[in-house]
């Protein structure tokens, strides 16, 4: 157990942060799965709006340190002719 009021501070952010992460991981992986079904779909214009709300989920996991830059361009790289067709 933290001995410390900065380590009990810390314990207490990192369960706040862990949560806030996990919910952003989730929402991706959610819109993964939507973008998935919608091109397999002949729907070209919900297909362009999954991939844009996906990406965009995508940039702000980035920012917020969530997951790693390269990880999220190896991604939209593979949507990118969807996005620009």
């Amino acid at each position: 157990m933290a001995n410390t009021k900065s380590a009990i501070k810390n314990i207490r952010k990192n369960e706040t942060n862990r949560l806030r992460n996990k919910a952003r991981k989730s929402r991706i992986k959610t819109l993964s799965r939507r973008v998935s079904a919608t091109v397999g779909q002949d729907d070209a214009e919900a297909a362009k709006v999954a991939v844009r709300d996906y990406v965009s989920a995508l940039d702000t996991a980035v920012k917020v340190g969530v997951i790693h830059k390269n990880a999220a361009a190896r991604v939209k790289s593979k949507y990118s002719n969807i996005l620009f067709s």
